[in-house]
C-alpha cells in the first residue's frame, strides 16, 4: 500500500471535446488509488488549474484528461513551469504525438510504417476529393475518433458535414489513404511492450468510432489477437520504436491497422500513438495491463510511481 501522506491530484473533465471519457477515466483512476492508499483529490480542470493546485499543494498530478489541453502539451507545460511531478508523457512528446501529421514525419524517420496522408483546408476537403478514394478524412489534433469520416471508393463526393455552418473541428484537416483490414492496438509500459488487442466494432456500427470506443458493448476486443507469432511480435516491436521516437514517457498505445485480406498488401500501419490512453472500464490499455498479471490498482500505482517533472 502507497503512503497515506502521498497526495495525488487526478486531474479530469477538462476542456476538450473528449470532457465525459475523461470524467470517466478519472473517477476509475481515483477509486483504484484511494484503494492503493493514496490521497486523492479529483480536479476538474479549467482556466483555473494553477491556482487550484497552488492551492492543493499535491505530491504528484495524475493525468486523465483527454484531448485539447491535457494531452497536447498545454497543461504539462503548466505542471513543469509549476514544479509539480505529473503521469505520462512530457511537453514534447505529448505535443509532437496529437498532432498526426507531425508524428508521422518522426515515425517515418524510425523506421515505423504510416499511411501517406496531407494536411488541407477544409474548404479544399469539402469541394472534392482531395486524394482518390478510398481515404479517411480528420482533424490532426483529436482523439476518441472525434470528426473521423471514411470516404469509401465509389463515393460521389466527399462526407457533407464538411460543409456544416457550426463546424468546430478546426480548418486543417488531415486526408490519409484508408488501409482495409483489421485493428490492433499495442501498449507499451516504461519499455515493455504488453500484449495486443484486435478490435473489432460491434454489429451494426460501421467502424472503431467513438461510440465503439466508450458505449458498453460497442465493441469486440480479442486479447491475445489472432496473428502469426511474428506478425504479434512486429505489432509489439514497432509500438516500442514509435513509443521511443516520440520520447514518450509512461504508459502510450500505438493503434495500427493489418491488411491480411487474401487479396490485400499484407501491410502493417501505424495509425497513432496516444500519450493519454483511455483508463475507463472499456478502455483497452486497462485491459492489456490484467493480461500481464497486473491489476487496475496496480497499473495506477505504478503510472503514480513514474511521475516526474522534465519529462
Amino acid at each position: 500500500m502507497a503512503d497515506q501522506q502521498i497526495h495525488v491530484a487526478v486531474l479530469m473533465g477538462g476542456l476538450s471535446s473528449e470532457r465525459e471519457i475523461s470524467l470517466r477515466s478519472g473517477n476509475a483512476c481515483a477509486q483504484a488509488l484511494e484503494g492503493e492508499g493514496y490521497r486523492v483529490t479529483k480536479v476538474d480542470v479549467g482556466r483555473d488549474v494553477a491556482a487550484r493546485l497552488a492551492e492543493l499543494e499535491p505530491d504528484v498530478c495524475f493525468n486523465a484528461l483527454h484531448g485539447h489541453y491535457g494531452e497536447d502539451g498545454c497543461i504539462q507545460g503548466v505542471l513543469e513551469t509549476m514544479g509539480l511531478p505529473y503521469t505520462h508523457s512530457g511537453v514534447l512528446a505529448s505535443a509532437l504525438a496529437m498532432h498526426k501529421e507531425r508524428a508521422k514525419a518522426v515515425l517515418r524517420e524510425a523506421g515505423v510504417p504510416v499511411a501517406e496522408s496531407r494536411l488541407v483546408s477544409r474548404a479544399e476537403a469539402a469541394k472534392g476529393h482531395p486524394i482518390k478514394p478510398p481515404y479517411v478524412i480528420k482533424p490532426p489534433a483529436e482523439g476518441s475518433s472525434v470528426g473521423v469520416y471514411i470516404v469509401r471508393e465509389g463515393q460521389a463526393h466527399p462526407p457533407q458535414e464538411l460543409h456544416s455552418a457550426d463546424w468546430a473541428l478546426g480548418e486543417e484537416l488531415m486526408v490519409e489513404r484508408y488501409i482495409p483490414g483489421r485493428e490492433l492496438t499495442c501498449a507499451v509500459m516504461g519499455d515493455e511492450a504488453l500484449g495486443v488487442i484486435e478490435i473489432r466494432p460491434a454489429e451494426g456500427l460501421a467502424f472503431y468510432d467513438f461510440e465503439s470506443k466508450y458505449a458498453p458493448g460497442g465493441s469486440i476486443h480479442e486479447l491475445p489477437a489472432s496473428l502469426k507469432p511474428n506478425v504479434y511480435q512486429l505489432v509489439q516491436k514497432l509500438s516500442v520504436a514509435a513509443h521511443r521516437a516520440l520520447g514518450c514517457r509512461g504508459v502510450s498505445r500505438s493503434d495500427f491497422r493489418f491488411d491480411d485480406r487474401p487479396d490485400g498488401t499484407g501491410e502493417l500501419i501505424c495509425l497513432e500513438v496516444n500519450t493519454q490512453p483511455g483508463m475507463t472500464a472499456t478502455s483497452l490499455v486497462p485491459e492489456l495491463a490484467a493480461h500481464s498479471g497486473r491489476s487496475f490498482g496496480e497499473l495506477v500505482r505504478w503510472i503514480v510511481e513514474d511521475a516526474s517533472c522534465n519529462r
